[in-house]
C-alpha cells in the first residue's frame, strides 16, 4: 500500500466536519470539484468508500470513521512538527546536542561555556556525560555522542581531532606538609605515598610515563576515579597526588591543599572529536565554537 497523502488525509477530515464538499472548499479555499478529486483518489488509494451521502448531509462510512480517528491524530502530529521547525526557520537556535567528558573537564572547564550558551540559547538542550578518554571516542565513532572533549592522544579514521588546550600537571600534598617545596621532582615523589587515578585512564597513563622517564615506578597506596575524591584524600593527609592544574585553580579547589610544579612539566591536551561526516546543525556549530574557545579563556 502506497504512504497516505497528507493533504487529502487532511481534505477529508475537513469534509466531514464542514459536512459537505462545498463547505469544505470554502474553509480550504479550494474549488470544489478540487475537493471532490482529492477525496475520490484517497478512496483509490485505499480501496474504500470513505463517505456516503445520507439525505444532503454527507457522513463517514464504517471506514471513514476508523480513518478519522487516525487523521486527526496525525493532523495534530504535523502541527506539532511544524510548531518545532518554526524555530527553526526563523533562526531560532535549537534542538540537543550530546557531549562526551572527562570528570575534570566537566567539574572544572565546562560550568561556565554552558552557563553562557544556555543563555544566548535557551532553546538548545546541551547534554553533557563523563567517561574516560576510550568511551567517550567510542560513542562519537558510534554517533551516540555528538562531540567529545578528551585527553589526546585519541584516534579515529572517522574522527576529525582538533586540540584545544594546553593543561599542566601539578603535584598536590596537604597543607599541613611545611616539607612540601614549590616544585617537586619525580625522585621526590617516588618515596612518598601517592594517591592516584585509576589505572587505565589517559590521566594516569600520562603520569606513569612521567614517572617512567625518570626511571621509577611507583605503587599507588589508593587508586580512585574521582578528581573530587583524590583531593579530598590528599587533603585529609592520606597522601600526595599529581592532578591537572585545572581542578586546583581557583583559591577554593585549594582548601587543605599545597600545590607545587613539576620538574621537568608535566601537561595533557585536550581535544575535539567529532565524526567526519557528522551533519553540523546550526546548534552543533554553536556548541563547537564555545568549545574550541576554551583554548583562549582557560
Amino acid at each position: 500500500m502506497r504512504r497516505l497523502n497528507l493533504d487529502q488525509l487532511h481534505t477529508f477530515s475537513e469534509v466531514i466536519d464542514a459536512g459537505s464538499f462545498s463547505a469544505a472548499a470554502a474553509r480550504l479555499d479550494l474549488s470544489q470539484p478540487a475537493v471532490s478529486l482529492q477525496v475520490r483518489q484517497l478512496e483509490q488509494r485505499l480501496n474504500v468508500r470513505l463517505i456516503e451521502r445520507v439525505g444532503k448531509r454527507l457522513k463517514p462510512t464504517s471506514a471513514g470513521l476508523t480513518l478519522l480517528e487516525h487523521a486527526r491524530r496525525i493532523d495534530a502530529a504535523v502541527e506539532d512538527a511544524m510548531r518545532a521547525l518554526s524555530s527553526h526557520a526563523s533562526g531560532v537556535v535549537a534542538g540537543e546536542v550530546a557531549i562526551g567528558t572527562g570528570a575534570t573537564a566537566c567539574i572544572h572547564l565546562l560550568p561556565p561555556m554552558l552557563r553562557a550558551m544556555r543563555k544566548r540559547h535557551p532553546m538548545l538542550d546541551i547534554r553533557v556525560s563523563t567517561g574516560n578518554t576510550d568511551d567517550v571516542v567510542t560513542a562519537v565513532t558510534e554517533n551516540r555522542l555528538d562531540i567529545g572533549l578528551v585527553t589526546l592522544p585519541a584516534a579515529g579514521r572517522s574522527l576529525h581531532i582538533t586540540p584545544v588546550l594546553r593543561d599542566e600537571f601539578v603535584a598536590i600534598a596537604p597543607a599541613g606538609d611545611q616539607q612540601w617545596a614549590t616544585e617537586v621532582t619525580p625522585q621526590r615523589l617516588a618515596a612518598a605515598p601517592m594517591v592516584a587515578f585509576e589505572s587505565g585512564s589517559s590521566t594516569r597513563l600520562l603520569i606513569d610515563e612521567w614517572f617512567l622517564q625518570a626511571g621509577l615506578r611507583v605503587r599507588p597506596v589508593m587508586a580512585l576515579g574521582s578528581i573530587e575524591a583524590i583531593k579530598e584524600m590528599v587533603a585529609a593527609g592520606l597522601g600526595y597526588s599529581i592532578v591537572p592544574r585545572m581542578s586546583v585553580n581557583a583559591a577554593h579547589y585549594r582548601r587543605g591543599l599545597r600545590v607545587a610544579a613539576l620538574t621537568p612539566e608535566l601537561s595533557r591536551t585536550l581535544a575535539i572529536v567529532v565524526r567526519q561526516d557528522k551533519p553540523l546543525t546550526t546548534g552543533l556549530r554553536k556548541v563547537l565554537s564555545a568549545l574550541e574557545a576554551l583554548g583562549s579563556t582557560a
